[in-house]
C-alpha cells in the first residue's frame, strides 16, 4: 500500500523502538529496524517500508576479492542462513559484521558496504 509516496507496511502490529529486539538502522535523517528481511521505519501511526539506497556508501559493485573471513566460504547466504537480511536497492544482502553481503552467483559474496547503525 502506498502513503503519500511512500510503501506502507500493512498490518504491523509490532511497536519498534529502542530495545525492541530488532536492529536499529540509521537510514538519512530517521531510524529504520530490521525486521523479517524488511526495513521498518514508524511514521506517523504506520510503518513505511524502506530500503539502503545504492550510492557511494553502499554500492552494489562486484568484489569478488572480498574475503570477509566472518563465515566460512561455503556458506550460502539465504532464507534461514543466521544473517539479518538487508533490502538494498533492488536485491537483497545479508548484514555480516556490519557490513552488506550480496551472494554473487554462487562464486562469492560481494561487500556492498557498512551498514550505519542507529
Amino acid at each position: 500500500m502506498s502513503h503519500h509516496g511512500h510503501h506502507v507496511h500493512d498490518k504491523h502490529e509490532h511497536q519498534h523502538g529502542q530495545n525492541c529486539g530488532h536492529v536499529a538502522v540509521k537510514h538519512g535523517d530517521h531510524t529504520d529496524y530490521l525486521h523479517d528481511g524488511h526495513l521498518h521505519r514508524p511514521h506517523e501511526g504506520h510503518v513505511d517500508e524502506c530500503v539502503v539506497d545504492v550510492g557511494q556508501g553502499n554500492p552494489s559493485d562486484c568484489t569478488p576479492q572480498h574475503a570477509c573471513g566472518k563465515h566460512d566460504a561455503s556458506h550460502s547466504h539465504g532464507k534461514g542462513c543466521g544473517h539479518e537480511a538487508v533490502p538494498h536497492g533492488d536485491h537483497t544482502d545479508y548484514l555480516v559484521d556490519g557490513h552488506l553481503h550480496h551472494p554473487h552467483g554462487g562464486k562469492h559474496c560481494d561487500d556492498h558496504g557498512k551498514l550505519a547503525r542507529a
